[in-house]
């Protein structure tokens, strides 16, 4: 049990951590740049000692610490997006799509960023050790063979993974600063906000989808407050409509490793991305690279002081005339729980 706890998956945490704090930084004269290697070493040493503690009670609370409680705020969003975002009672068939196809048209939409940027080199792998669905590792999009997605969906799920993942992993790559293209310290939030978004943009964003995502919201916040695996799953048949199987699913991810409260930054994202573009905020710096909502300042001050290249390619999604028009509905206060193409 102790080499367990303090080897998990193979790996040494205190070695890990002994490697991570090696790193000096008081060379860094730049006090904006010393901050931000700072703030991603103490993440990084977060990420670590919640490995550690995988599959014990405290799992859960390193997880509420990297990636926050549920506010109050994001729960009611989720629940409004619930009650609002009905699924209509059409039972006809929806053609689908198996992982060879998806593989096809994930290499098609690399090769015409390819084309745009030749610096954005990707690459698709078809494999058989991931669960169904799509991920981005570092410059690659990795596709279970055991895939099978609705043929509609297939456009904005790529948009969510290659023309944004995979966009700013290359846009980060070319700043010089490696950090810039792993993520800086809290990054994850809006990148799936705006991987998120990328669905709603493309016309593929189902109802869903959507409540799925608000969904995970409720369920993690259950799950924070003490409930029960058996708890969570009732609370998303019973009071929130999900089928059997899908509220086994979304239970499932929440409860893994101990309690697993990430699936909540999808909907928070989302919200930080469609405020800031209320507010009349640009997109364009957080196609730079992976950063947080908290950086955004940060990136306007360092592309202004040269420190930082414009993107070397920008989502090809954004130049849809229905995408344009879709952005203009968000910035005039488009709700989220209306963000849904089919």
């Amino acid at each position: 049990e102790t080499k367990f706890l303090y080897r998990p998956l193979g790996v040494d945490v205190e070695a890990q951590k002994r490697k991570l704090y090696s790193i000096a930084f008081e060379h860094l004269e730049d006090p904006v740049l010393y901050r931000l290697y700072r703030e991603k070493q103490q993440e990084t040493d977060l990420q670590l000692t919640m490995l550690r503690s995988l599959n014990t009670h405290s799992f859960t609370d390193f997880s509420r610490a990297l990636y926050g409680p549920v506010e109050d705020s994001l729960l009611s969003l989720a629940k409004d997006v619930l009650a609002h975002c009905k699924l209509d009672d059409d039972a006809s068939e929806i053609a689908m799509a198996d992982c060879y196809e998806v593989a096809q048209k994930s290499r098609d939409m690399v090769a015409a960023y390819h084309d745009v940027s030749p610096e954005f080199s990707a690459r698709v792998e078809i494999r058989d050790d991931l669960p169904p669905g799509l991920m981005v590792t570092g410059s690659k999009l990795l596709v279970s063979r055991h895939t099978l997605m609705e043929r509609r969906r297939i456009d904005a799920l790529l948009s969510h993974e290659i023309g944004v993942h995979l966009l700013t992993y290359f846009n980060g790559s070319s700043q010089g600063l490696r950090v810039f293209r792993n993520g800086l310290s809290g990054y994850e939030g809006v990148q799936e906000g705006l991987a998120v978004l990328a669905e709603y943009l493309t016309g593929g964003m189902t109802r869903e989808r959507l409540r799925l995502i608000a969904a995970r919201v409720v369920a993690c916040a259950a799950m924070l407050d003490g409930a029960s695996f058996t708890e969570t799953f009732r609370l998303m048949t019973k009071t929130h409509g999900l089928s059997a199987a899908g509220a086994f699913n979304l239970t499932l991810r929440i409860y893994r490793g101990g309690g697993l409260s990430k699936d909540a930054i999808y909907l928070r994202g989302l919200a930080q991305v469609v405020f800031h573009l209320r507010d009349g905020g640009s997109l364009d710096p957080f196609w730079m690279g992976k950063i947080a909502a908290d950086h955004f300042p940060i990136m306007q001050e360092l592309a202004q002081r040269g420190l930082l290249r414009s993107p070397n390619i920008y989502p090809a999604f954004l130049a849809d005339v229905s995408a344009k028009k879709r952005l203009e509905d968000i910035s005039k206060g488009l709700p989220i729980s209306d963000m849904a193409n089919l």
